[in-house]
Protein backbone atom coordinates (compact mmCIF):
# COMPACT_ATOMS: atom_id res chain seq x y z
CA UNK A 1 0.00 0.00 0.00
CA UNK A 2 1.69 3.43 -0.82
CA UNK A 3 1.23 5.24 2.47
CA UNK A 4 3.34 7.27 4.60
CA UNK A 5 2.82 8.93 7.93
CA UNK A 6 5.01 11.89 9.17
CA UNK A 7 5.25 13.80 12.00
CA UNK A 8 7.29 17.27 12.28
CA UNK A 9 7.10 19.25 15.39
CA UNK A 10 9.01 22.93 15.92
CA UNK A 11 9.13 25.63 17.80
CA UNK A 12 5.78 26.92 16.61
CA UNK A 13 3.31 23.76 15.30
CA UNK A 14 3.49 19.82 15.80
CA UNK A 15 2.03 18.20 12.86
CA UNK A 16 1.46 14.59 12.21
CA UNK A 17 -0.39 13.47 8.87
CA UNK A 18 -0.86 10.46 7.76
CA UNK A 19 -1.79 9.13 3.84
CA UNK A 20 -3.02 6.26 1.84
CA UNK A 21 -2.97 7.17 -1.96
CA UNK A 22 -4.85 3.81 -3.02
CA UNK A 23 -7.48 5.10 0.01
CA UNK A 24 -11.43 6.32 -0.49
CA UNK A 25 -11.36 9.47 0.14
CA UNK A 26 -11.26 8.86 4.04
CA UNK A 27 -10.79 12.29 6.28
CA UNK A 28 -10.12 12.80 9.72
CA UNK A 29 -8.29 16.38 9.80
CA UNK A 30 -8.22 18.50 13.23
CA UNK A 31 -5.77 21.84 12.77
CA UNK A 32 -7.83 24.37 15.14
CA UNK A 33 -8.31 26.15 12.13
CA UNK A 34 -11.95 25.32 10.85
CA UNK A 35 -12.19 26.36 6.99
CA UNK A 36 -8.69 24.72 6.57
CA UNK A 37 -9.88 21.49 7.97
CA UNK A 38 -13.13 21.71 6.06
CA UNK A 39 -10.55 22.66 2.81
CA UNK A 40 -8.39 19.50 3.66
CA UNK A 41 -11.52 17.32 3.99
CA UNK A 42 -12.19 18.41 0.57
CA UNK A 43 -8.82 17.71 -0.65
CA UNK A 44 -8.88 13.87 1.03
CA UNK A 45 -12.75 13.64 -0.83
CA UNK A 46 -12.15 14.77 -4.18
CA UNK A 47 -8.41 13.15 -4.00
CA UNK A 48 -9.57 9.42 -3.07
CA UNK A 49 -6.50 10.13 -0.94
CA UNK A 50 -7.09 8.97 2.79
CA UNK A 51 -5.62 11.83 4.87
CA UNK A 52 -5.57 12.23 8.69
CA UNK A 53 -4.07 16.01 10.08
CA UNK A 54 -3.49 16.72 13.31
CA UNK A 55 -2.27 19.88 14.15
CA UNK A 56 -1.37 22.21 17.27
CA UNK A 57 0.25 25.53 16.30
CA UNK A 58 0.49 29.13 17.84
CA UNK A 59 -3.00 29.92 16.68
CA UNK A 60 -3.02 32.91 19.40
CA UNK A 61 -0.27 34.70 17.03
CA UNK A 62 -2.58 33.62 13.63
CA UNK A 63 -3.12 30.79 11.19
CA UNK A 64 0.19 31.13 9.43
CA UNK A 65 2.32 28.52 10.99
CA UNK A 66 -0.23 25.69 11.05
CA UNK A 67 -1.57 26.07 7.46
CA UNK A 68 1.77 26.24 6.10
CA UNK A 69 3.73 23.46 7.82
CA UNK A 70 0.64 21.13 7.38
CA UNK A 71 1.20 21.93 3.68
CA UNK A 72 5.31 20.60 4.19
CA UNK A 73 4.19 17.76 6.17
CA UNK A 74 1.64 16.75 3.42
CA UNK A 75 3.78 17.45 0.42
CA UNK A 76 6.29 15.25 2.39
CA UNK A 77 4.13 12.44 3.03
CA UNK A 78 2.73 12.73 -0.46
CA UNK A 79 6.22 12.34 -1.84
CA UNK A 80 6.98 9.95 0.45
CA UNK A 81 3.85 7.62 -0.31
CA UNK A 82 4.75 7.84 -3.80
CA UNK A 83 8.04 6.44 -3.51
CA UNK A 84 9.72 5.37 -7.02
CA UNK A 85 7.13 6.85 -8.80
CA UNK A 86 6.96 3.72 -11.22
CA UNK A 87 3.79 2.87 -12.81
CA UNK A 88 1.96 6.13 -12.05
CA UNK A 89 0.24 8.31 -14.41
CA UNK A 90 2.29 11.26 -13.15
CA UNK A 91 0.29 14.00 -14.45
CA UNK A 92 -3.07 15.60 -13.83
CA UNK A 93 -5.74 18.17 -15.23
CA UNK A 94 -8.91 19.26 -14.05
CA UNK A 95 -11.57 22.36 -14.46
CA UNK A 96 -13.44 22.37 -11.55
CA UNK A 97 -16.93 24.48 -11.62
CA UNK A 98 -17.95 25.55 -7.78
CA UNK A 99 -21.42 28.26 -8.66
CA UNK A 100 -20.00 31.37 -9.62
CA UNK A 101 -16.03 30.27 -9.46
CA UNK A 102 -14.08 27.93 -12.22
CA UNK A 103 -10.45 27.03 -10.81
CA UNK A 104 -8.48 25.21 -13.64
CA UNK A 105 -5.24 22.87 -12.09
CA UNK A 106 -2.44 21.12 -13.98
CA UNK A 107 0.28 19.10 -11.79
CA UNK A 108 3.02 16.92 -12.51
CA UNK A 109 4.97 14.83 -10.53
CA UNK A 110 8.06 15.60 -11.95
CA UNK A 111 10.18 16.01 -8.37
CA UNK A 112 11.04 19.90 -9.67
CA UNK A 113 8.95 21.87 -7.17
CA UNK A 114 7.23 25.13 -9.27
CA UNK A 115 3.93 26.73 -8.29
CA UNK A 116 2.35 28.73 -11.10
CA UNK A 117 -0.51 31.03 -8.86
CA UNK A 118 -3.17 32.56 -10.86
CA UNK A 119 -5.76 33.05 -8.37
CA UNK A 120 -7.05 36.38 -7.09
CA UNK A 121 -9.49 36.39 -4.38
CA UNK A 122 -12.18 39.19 -3.97
CA UNK A 123 -11.38 39.27 0.04
CA UNK A 124 -8.90 39.53 2.52
CA UNK A 125 -10.50 37.17 4.80
CA UNK A 126 -12.79 34.29 4.34
CA UNK A 127 -14.68 34.11 7.95
CA UNK A 128 -11.69 34.40 10.19
CA UNK A 129 -9.67 32.71 7.82
CA UNK A 130 -6.70 34.81 5.83
CA UNK A 131 -7.41 33.75 1.73
CA UNK A 132 -3.53 34.54 1.17
CA UNK A 133 -3.20 31.11 3.06
CA UNK A 134 -4.39 29.31 0.50
CA UNK A 135 -1.52 29.84 -1.75
CA UNK A 136 0.86 29.42 1.02
CA UNK A 137 -0.24 25.95 1.71
CA UNK A 138 -0.29 24.88 -1.98
CA UNK A 139 3.40 26.65 -1.73
CA UNK A 140 4.20 24.22 0.78
CA UNK A 141 2.50 21.44 -0.67
CA UNK A 142 4.37 21.99 -4.33
CA UNK A 143 7.81 22.77 -3.00
CA UNK A 144 7.84 19.79 -0.30
CA UNK A 145 6.09 16.81 -2.60
CA UNK A 146 8.40 17.85 -5.98
CA UNK A 147 4.90 19.33 -7.53
CA UNK A 148 4.87 21.12 -10.86
CA UNK A 149 1.34 22.80 -9.59
CA UNK A 150 -0.37 25.43 -11.90
CA UNK A 151 -3.75 26.74 -10.64
CA UNK A 152 -5.86 29.41 -12.31
CA UNK A 153 -8.44 31.01 -11.37
CA UNK A 154 -10.89 30.77 -14.81
CA UNK A 155 -13.59 33.44 -12.77
CA UNK A 156 -15.17 33.47 -9.91
CA UNK A 157 -16.83 36.63 -7.36
CA UNK A 158 -17.11 34.53 -4.10
CA UNK A 159 -13.71 33.85 -2.33
CA UNK A 160 -15.02 30.84 -0.29
CA UNK A 161 -16.23 29.21 -3.77
CA UNK A 162 -13.13 30.41 -5.20
CA UNK A 163 -11.16 29.00 -2.58
CA UNK A 164 -13.16 25.27 -2.09
CA UNK A 165 -12.81 24.98 -6.19
CA UNK A 166 -8.88 25.74 -5.53
CA UNK A 167 -8.83 22.82 -3.36
CA UNK A 168 -11.37 20.50 -5.32
CA UNK A 169 -9.57 21.12 -8.46
CA UNK A 170 -5.92 20.20 -7.15
CA UNK A 171 -7.76 17.42 -5.55
CA UNK A 172 -8.77 15.33 -8.83
CA UNK A 173 -5.62 16.60 -10.54
CA UNK A 174 -3.83 14.26 -7.97
CA UNK A 175 -6.26 11.76 -8.18
CA UNK A 176 -5.43 11.66 -11.35
CA UNK A 177 -1.89 11.64 -11.32
CA UNK A 178 -1.08 9.51 -8.69
CA UNK A 179 -2.84 6.74 -10.05
CA UNK A 180 -0.95 3.72 -11.08
CA UNK A 181 -1.21 2.99 -15.07
CA UNK A 182 -2.41 -0.16 -16.04
CA UNK A 183 -0.81 0.17 -19.60
CA UNK A 184 2.37 0.85 -18.03
CA UNK A 185 2.87 -0.93 -14.71
CA UNK A 186 6.27 -0.49 -13.00
CA UNK A 187 7.59 1.66 -15.55
CA UNK A 188 8.89 4.91 -15.09
CA UNK A 189 7.00 7.51 -16.75
CA UNK A 190 9.96 9.53 -17.67
CA UNK A 191 12.76 9.06 -20.75
CA UNK A 192 15.42 10.54 -18.36
CA UNK A 193 15.33 7.45 -16.09
CA UNK A 194 14.72 9.03 -13.41
CA UNK A 195 12.05 11.27 -11.64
Amino acid sequence: MRSAKIVRKTAETEISVALSLDGTGRYSNATGVGFFDHMLDQLARHSLIDIEVAATGDLHIDDHHTVEDAGIVIGQALARALGDKKGIRRYGHFALAMDDAQVATALDLSGRPYLVWNVAFPTAKIGTFDTELVREFFQAVATHGGITLHVDLVHGINSHHIAEAAFKSVARALRMAVETDPRAAGELPSTKGAL
